[in-house]
């Protein structure tokens, strides 16, 4: 009989979740079509789901017909879309996660206070290309430790950083570092800005990794965090594989295996992780132990657009 070692916490954070639920409440609230710029969260199963029910996802706001209502992602927008919104007379709900509106408000605050901005993130990730948007003179995005050897930077003008929320906190903070030895003014966010659940989720695997020997994280594959927690498995020493849901699990992968560990990323519904333990029960690995680290209890109200809306309808 084979061990599963459950990870937790794991799934939804607080910001997919209030994400979700307002575009839920938005289609019982105002009925289909609901239009969505970009995927509400990264994840395959919660867009499809929300399709199902009436949402339309648009890359673009040109795409969405004058008047109607549009709710940005959880990964937030740039002002220059919010503009694009308001020229087309679009009825708007912003979703963005809390903790990326913070990440903004701290790239407006440096940059109108003369500094340089170094963004630490994946090019063309959607909250990076918000964030960026918050003041695109004066930030440049670095991919990785070793794109700081090739930073042009004005050495009359002070420098500071910020990060996307989900990236892996090891390999942050070695950039971080990378960047004080050539920058050792280098100014911190005033706060941490990778968030609290990515920063959680990556714990938990660090402490189960190296009890399994192999550790299978559910999630999308343009979830950033869930890539990051099957890097983060493979770092602390075991095999790991990134799935979307059970449909996708190998029998091969468990050849040999006495302890498998499992989590999800911060966008994945716990269902797809219960399906992914009925089909490892299937295999003999029905011994089921939870491995708490933290316990979460943050909860984000609704966007106050939709709030009002719904105060107004339940009088």
């Amino acid at each position: 009989m084979g061990k599963i070692l459950l990870a937790a916490p794991r799934g939804y954070c607080a910001g997919v979740e209030r994400a979700v639920i307002t575009v839920e409440k938005a289609l019982d609230l105002y009925g289909p079509p609901i239009y969505v710029r970009k995927q509400i969260v990264h994840n395959v199963h919660v867009v499809a789901d929300l399709e199902r029910r009436g949402a339309i996802f648009v890359d673009e706001t040109e795409e969405v017909p004058e008047g109607s209502r549009l709710v940005f992602s959880a990964h937030g927008v740039s002002p220059a879309v919010h503009e694009q919104a308001d020229t087309r007379n679009l009825l708007t709900i912003d979703a963005t996660c809390p903790l990326v509106t913070k990440v903004h408000n701290e790239a407006k605050r440096f940059a109108d206070s003369g500094y340089q901005i170094l963004l630490i993130g994946h090019e063309g990730h959607e909250e990076v290309e918000g964030t960026a948007g918050e003041a695109p003179d004066a930030i440049t995005v670095v991919e990785s430790p070793e794109a700081v050897d090739d930073l042009a930077l004005d050495p009359d003008r002070p420098v500071a950083w910020l990060s996307q929320t989900t990236l892996s906190v090891d390999e942050t903070m070695e950039t971080v570092e990378r960047l004080r030895e050539k920058l050792p003014l280098l100014i911190d966010p005033p706060s941490d800005d990778i968030c609290y659940a990515t920063q959680n989720r990556q714990a938990a695997v660090k402490v189960i990794a190296p009890q399994c020997d192999v550790v299978i994280v559910v999630g999308s594959e343009n979830s950033s965090n869930s890539v990051r927690l099957a890097e983060v498995a493979e770092e602390a020493g075991a095999r790991s594989y990134r799935i979307d849901d059970a449909t996708q699990l190998d029998r091969a992968w468990l050849d040999g295996a006495e302890t498998v560990g499992v989590t999800s990323g911060a966008s994945v519904p716990e269902s797809l992780v219960d399906q992914l333990l009925d089909a490892l029960a299937v295999y003999g690995f029905d011994d089921v132990e939870v491995a708490t680290t933290v316990e979460e209890s943050l909860v984000f109200a609704l966007p106050p657009e939709l709030r009002r809306d719904l105060k107004a309808a339940a009088t």
